[in-house]
C-alpha cells in the first residue's frame, strides 16, 4: 500500500468519492429547478402542438371521424383560400404596432424622466386597463366610435373622415365596421404592452449621459437621436414584438369592431374550429400563422441588430 493510502483522512474533510457525489448533486440542482417549468411546457405546449400537427394532416368529417392520412396539401389549400385574411392580419397588426410606438414612446419617456414622484401613479394608470376584461374594453369602443357619437362628429367636422375614406380606412362618415375601427381597437388594447418595455429600458438610462451631451452643446433633438433612442432600442424591439405577435392573431377586435370585409386570420381559425368544424383546415391555418409570425419576427430582430431584449 502507498503512503497516501495509509494516511488517515483529515478531520472535517470528505473522502474523494463523497466529494464527487456532492459535486454531482450540486450540478443537478439547476435541472431540478427547471423541471416544473419544463413539465408545464411539455404538457401545455409541446403535446398540444404535436396534436395540432397531427390534426392538420388528417382527412374526414365530424360524422365519420378524422384519420391521419398525411394530407399536407391542406396547407396549400388553406393558404390559397385565406391569403387575403393573412395579409390583412399582418397589415392591421403592423399599423397597430406603429401607432402603439408612436403614442407609447412619448408616454414612457415622460414617466421615466419627467414624472418624478408621480411615476408610480402613472404606471398604475398604464396597467389599469388590465383590471377590466378584454371583451368589455373592446365593447366600450363600439360606444366610443358609434355613428352618432362625439368622436365621429369631431372627426367629421375636422374632415379627417374624408381623408380616411379616400385612403379606404372608413366608409363615408362611419367608423364602425371599418379597418380604422379595428386598428383603433388593437392599438388601445395592446398599448400597455408597448409602454412597459419602453419604460423599463428608458428608466435604466443614466441621466448623466444627457447632461454630458448638453454640456457638449448638443440640441435636445440631437440628445434624443444620438443618446436616448439608441439606448432604448432593446425596449423598442421588445415592445414591438409584444404588440405585433398577439395583435396579428387577434380576432375579438375584428369581430366586434369590424365587418366581413375586415376579418383577420384569427376570425377564420375561430370559425373553422367552432362553426364549420373543419379541424384540419383550422390546424393548418394555425401552423401557417405561427410560421408567418416566426419569419417576420426573425427578420425583424436581425434587421434591428440588437440581442439585448428586455
Amino acid at each position: 500500500m502507498t503512503e497516501a493510502a495509509t494516511q488517515p483522512t483529515r478531520a472535517g474533510s470528505r473522502p474523494p468519492q463523497t466529494a464527487r457525489r456532492a459535486r454531482a448533486r450540486a450540478r443537478l440542482v439547476p435541472y431540478w429547478l427547471l423541471l416544473p417549468g419544463m413539465l408545464w411546457l411539455i404538457v401545455f405546449f409541446a403535446l398540444p402542438m404535436v396534436y395540432q400537427a397531427s390534426t392538420s394532416v388528417q382527412t374526414g368529417s365530424l360524422e365519420d371521424g378524422f384519420k391521419v392520412t398525411w394530407h399536407v396539401a391542406a396547407y396549400w389549400d388553406a393558404l390559397s383560400a385565406y391569403w387575403p385574411q393573412f395579409l390583412r392580419s399582418v397589415l392591421y397588426a403592423a399599423a397597430a404596432t406603429a401607432l402603439c410606438l408612436l403614442f407609447g414612446y412619448p408616454l414612457a419617456y415622460v414617466i421615466a424622466f419627467r414624472a418624478g414622484r408621480w411615476r408610480h401613479i402613472a404606471l398604475v394608470l398604464v396597467i389599469a386597463p388590465f383590471f377590466t376584461s378584454f371583451l368589455i374594453r373592446t365593447l366600450a369602443w363600439k360606444t366610443i366610435l358609434a355613428d352618432g357619437g362625439p368622436v365621429v362628429g369631431a372627426l367629421g367636422s375636422l374632415h379627417v373622415l374624408d381623408v380616411s375614406g379616400w385612403l379606404g380606412l372608413t366608409e363615408g362618415h362611419r367608423v364602425l365596421a371599418t379597418p380604422l375601427a379595428v386598428v383603433c381597437g388593437l392599438t388601445y388594447n395592446f398599448l400597455p404592452f408597448m409602454i412597459l418595455p419602453l419604460y423599463a429600458t428608458l428608466e435604466r438610462v443614466d441621466v448623466r449621459l444627457h447632461e454630458a451631451a448638453r454640456d457638449l452643446y448638443a440640441a435636445p433633438f440631437t440628445v434624443f437621436r444620438r443618446v436616448t433612442f439608441p439606448l432604448s432600442l432593446p425596449g423598442v424591439v421588445s415592445g414591438t414584438l409584444l404588440t405585433f405577435i398577439p395583435a396579428s392573431g387577434d380576432y375579438v377586435n375584428a369581430d366586434l369592431l369590424g365587418s366581413t370585409d375586415t376579418r383577420m386570420i384569427g376570425n377564420v381559425i375561430q370559425a373553422q374550429f367552432l362553426r364549420t368544424l373543419d379541424y384540419p383546415t383550422a390546424a393548418a391555418l394555425s401552423f401557417l400563422l405561427m410560421a408567418a409570425i416566426l419569419i417576420v419576427v426573425t427578420l425583424y430582430i436581425r434587421k434591428a441588430g440588437t440581442e439585448e431584449i428586455v
